[in-house]
């Protein structure tokens, strides 16, 4: 059964990288979710104003793959103890944040952030919120990496 996931953690270029490596993963696709304003544009989002996180949709074979192993990659990829920032990226379009799609996807994202706070001195900054609409990011950020050959520095 093909599940949906939603994952933000600094610049989603990075971010669909690390998910496109889960051969379990069917799709990644670049965007923006958690915010306010309706079709958001990434000059739009980058500007701040919109609310938004850079996010990564994520659609998955739950046979294959569940959404543990997922969660394990997302906590691996970034400094969840950075709040609304990501290295060099400020501001918080860059928010750590988890966005269900279940009261099952949320339960599993609570655990998983207690167990990973265990791990650091700091904090955890990471935000655990309901999906809300997801707006596709422009074309030319779908696959940034494949595309120029790198992505964002983490």
């Amino acid at each position: 059964m093909i599940k949906k996931a939603a994952f933000g953690a600094g610049c989603f270029w990075h971010v669909q990288k690390e998910f496109d490596k889960l051969k379990e993963v069917t799709k990644t696709i670049t965007g923006f979710m958690g915010g306010k304003t309706k079709n958001p544009s990434y000059e739009m989002v980058c500007a701040g104003g919109t609310g938004h996180a850079e996010t990564i949709y994520i659609e998955y074979d739950e046979k294959k793959i569940n959404y543990d192993e997922l969660l394990k990659t997302f906590w691996k990829m970034h400094n969840p103890t950075e709040l609304n920032r990501q290295g060099f990226d400020i501001g918080s379009q860059y928010r750590s944040v988890i966005f269900y799609y279940d009261e099952n996807q949320k339960k599993k994202a609570i655990k998983s952030k207690e167990e990973e706070q265990k791990k650091h001195k700091n904090k955890i900054a990471t935000i655990i919120e309901p999906a809300g609409e997801f707006y596709k990011a422009e074309e030319y950020h779908q696959k940034y990496y494949k595309k120029h050959g790198g992505a964002c520095g983490l």
